[in-house]
């Protein structure tokens, strides 16, 4: 049986996500919230807060209630990039730049099989 979960519109660019998904892809569940619990980047928190969102759908969806989140295994961790806010970084003498302030999608594939 398969779960997802996903998070959209997630302030922080997906190469940044990205570093930290290498981490926990094919591990079991609970391999995965350990690692993201001791990771030291921001990016770590919203993935652990999807990872258990994703856990939970799988308990929840199953009727039978035979299911534990110690069997599960994440299958499938993307990151897609998603709209980057555009904002003006005033600079000396008058210039400016543009500043993009990029977000992500962050989709969890959990599986027990």
């Amino acid at each position: 049986m398969e779960a997802r979960a996903m998070a959209r519109h997630v302030r922080g660019s997906a190469k940044k996500y990205r570093q930290v998904v290498a981490l926990i892809r094919g591990k079991s569940v609970q391999e995965a919230l350990n690692i993201l619990q001791f990771v030291p980047k921001a990016a770590a928190g919203p993935l652990e807060k999807t990872v258990r969102s994703a856990a939970a759908n799988a308990v929840n969806m199953d009727d039978s209630g035979e299911l534990d989140a110690e069997n599960l295994h994440i299958k499938i961790v993307s990151v897609d990039g998603g709209p980057a806010q555009k904002r003006i970084h005033y600079g000396p003498r008058g210039m400016a730049s543009r500043m993009k302030k990029r977000s992500s999608h962050i989709t969890v594939v959990v599986s027990d099989d």
